[in-house]
């Protein structure tokens, strides 16, 4: 007689909040934590290369489409520029294509330049970047020899704190925080200052402290996870990231059914809506007049 193999009951849906080791890939630890949390569907909200660490927001079941707009939220950096070095990916782990002595770049000059890249600015994104150029990753062809062209695009620096000044001999390292909109790199923030500064710079360390409302106080490690995986509930991840919306059964009826409410100047992004219950309903985003739904998660 043939045993049939028990079901595995799926974890609830939600987010862990990780606290990325160095030298792991976001996909890395994806994959980890479809172990870990026993689900395939498992996604993380902004990458992050593998020399940075900190902050990776990863959604488990239904919290993965949640991803795609806690990705759009301003993040926290803490980071450490040389001065002195250009690197050809504008971090360590690229290779040193040009130096200069920073001996004579005084701290004043670096507050000029870090105010300078400070607000909304125009940012080249890196050679090495996932973004794609006619189809294909500008990094494939950055790595193929290729010389790739990127637009400048519009970023917004919230701001950028510089915390210490450290000096070895030719090279000056600048210790930073930074609080920046989606889309900013930070590779691109070192590598301008350097370049405004006339020595080049490169980013030698990096780890983000907030993706939203996220924040380190809430990470956890690889290791912690493995031994309790602590998955944040939908409800409560929604209710911190965006503003919320209560309303009766019967509007929770008309929004899981795709339907409409009239709009309450919540603001532009993306609004939580709850039923009577507490329940999460789905996403929903303010045009005109009306709420429409972005995403819901209940049948």
């Amino acid at each position: 007689m043939s045993t049939a193999r028990a079901k595995r009951t799926p974890p609830p849906s939600g987010l862990i909040i990780v606290d990325k080791p160095a030298e792991w890939t976001s996909h890395d630890v994806v994959a980890k934590l479809r172990g870990i949390a026993g689900t395939r569907k498992v996604g993380h909200a902004g990458t992050l290369d593998p020399m940075a660490t900190g902050v990776l927001v990863v959604g488990v079941e239904k919290a993965t489409r949640l991803l795609g707009h806690l990705a759009l939220t301003e993040k926290g950096y803490d980071a450490t520029i040389r001065l002195g070095q250009t690197t050809n990916t504008d971090d360590a782990e690229g290779e040193i294509i040009a130096s200069a002595s920073a001996a004579r770049v005084t701290e004043d000059d670096v507050r000029k330049g870090v105010a300078a890249l400070t607000g909304p600015i125009m940012q080249i994104p890196p050679q090495v970047s996932a973004i794609k150029v006619n189809g294909e990753r500008a990094y494939k062809r950055a790595r193929a020899g290729e010389e790739v062209e990127l637009k400048a695009r519009q970023v917004t620096v919230s701001s950028f704190e510089i915390i210490a000044v450290r000096r070895h001999g030719d090279l000056v390292d600048v210790d930073a925080s930074v609080s920046c909109s989606s889309g900013t790199y930070i590779r691109a923030l070192a590598r301008d200052l350097g370049a405004d500064l006339g020595v080049g710079g490169h980013l030698t360390a990096l780890r983000r402290t907030r993706v939203g409302p996220y924040d380190l106080s809430g990470a956890r490690t690889l290791e912690h996870l493995a031994a309790e995986c602590a998955i944040l509930p939908m409800a409560d991840a929604v209710a911190a990231a965006f503003p919320r919306r209560d309303v009766t059964a019967e509007e929770a009826a008309t929004v899981a059914h795709g339907g409409r409410l009239p709009a309450l100047g919540l603001g532009s992004g993306p609004i939580g809506v709850f039923g009577p219950d507490g329940t999460l309903v789905a996403l929903v985003e303010e045009r005109g007049e009306v709420a429409r739904s972005l995403a819901v998660f209940v049948s």
